[in-house]
């Protein structure tokens, strides 16, 4: 009775997870036991009115949950595509584990999801950290994967290679003293100029501030950013053969651990227009798609440049 009682889906009555974010569908969770803890890994399952037989996965970056893909998940259901928007474990409503995080078990953990969905084929759409782990996912399970996008994915270059490694207990640290303020500033450098209709983004982040255990989220931050570091997926890319294609935010200046870096360092890592085109190289058959003046999230930023691109590759 317990085993069966592992996967089943709970439909929670209310989506928000703070006072100041709600999620914009209803929120499914799957049960799962990793390191033999009995987690839930929380979900979006969003059907079209008329559906076209193809499903959409969408994987959110590491300062991020399925909140921030509200605005894409409409135009993908229209267009008669069944979206699923999980919250890896370790984010948003999903638990936070004192586990050992790699990009194979959460790639295992979304496998395991599409299957109890009975989910044979999917899209990946993956922004950022979620281009880390799309990238380990497809090279998982390609069996899985039809297309895959990548959105101005972080992982383009081997951090470990040039930024300073700092032990757990140091970026422990780190993450028990961010601040609202320190979110915010950090979200700002996403953009080329700030508005005032990205702060829900930096709310939806800073919403674990609130949360009464949130030490063992700092610790769950702390664990994810040693992931990131110590796991490159950049020797990764020459084994993709899926259809991929690339959408490259040419203002983006991302280098996970950059605020350890001295100027001369900035000036050379993270160097999107070059990345870009280097792995657009590296991974066979592969488009990419370069948006002048756009940041770190051309799916916020410029919205309806980024649903052209999206509509585009999925439709080809």
């Amino acid at each position: 009775m317990k085993k069966a009682l592992l996967f089943l889906f709970v439909l929670i009555s209310t989506f928000s997870f703070s006072q100041n974010v709600t999620y914009p569908f209803p929120v499914n969770y799957f049960n799962l036991n990793i390191d033999g803890q009995d987690v839930r890994m929380a979900y979006m399952d969003v059907k079209p009115a008329s559906f076209n037989g193809e499903t959409v996965i969408l994987f959110h970056g590491k300062n991020f949950n399925g909140f921030y893909w509200k605005d894409v998940i409409p135009f993908l259901t229209t267009a008669g595509y069944r979206v699923i928007v999980p919250d890896q474990v370790g984010w948003g409503q999903s638990s936070k584990p004192d586990v050992h995080y790699s990009f194979f078990m959460l790639a295992n953990n979304n496998a395991k999801l599409l299957d109890s969905l009975a989910i044979n084929k999917v899209t990946v759409i993956a922004h950022s950290m979620g281009g880390m782990l799309a990238t380990r996912f497809t090279a998982m399970y390609p069996q899985k994967v039809k297309k895959l996008l990548l959105e101005n994915p972080i992982g383009l270059e081997d951090y470990s290679a040039f930024v300073p490694y700092k032990p757990l207990n140091e970026l422990y640290k780190g993450e028990l003293n961010v601040t609202y303020e320190s979110m915010k500033k950090y979200q700002q450098s996403y953009y080329p100029v700030w508005k005032e209709e990205y702060e829900p983004y930096v709310q939806a982040q800073a919403a674990q501030l609130k949360e009464p255990d949130f030490q063992k989220i700092a610790k769950v931050n702390a664990l994810t950013y040693q992931m990131i570091y110590e796991q490159p997926v950049v020797y990764t890319f020459d084994s993709i053969k899926v259809p991929t294609m690339l959408i490259i935010g040419q203002e983006d200046r991302t280098v996970v651990g950059k605020n350890n870096l001295n100027e001369e360092q900035k000036k050379v890592y993270g160097n999107y227009p070059a990345l870009g085109k280097k792995i657009q190289q590296r991974i066979k058959g592969s488009k990419l798609v370069e948006l002048p003046g756009v940041g770190h999230i051309p799916h916020i930023q410029v919205p309806d440049l980024f649903k052209q691109a999206v509509l585009s590759f999925l439709k080809e």
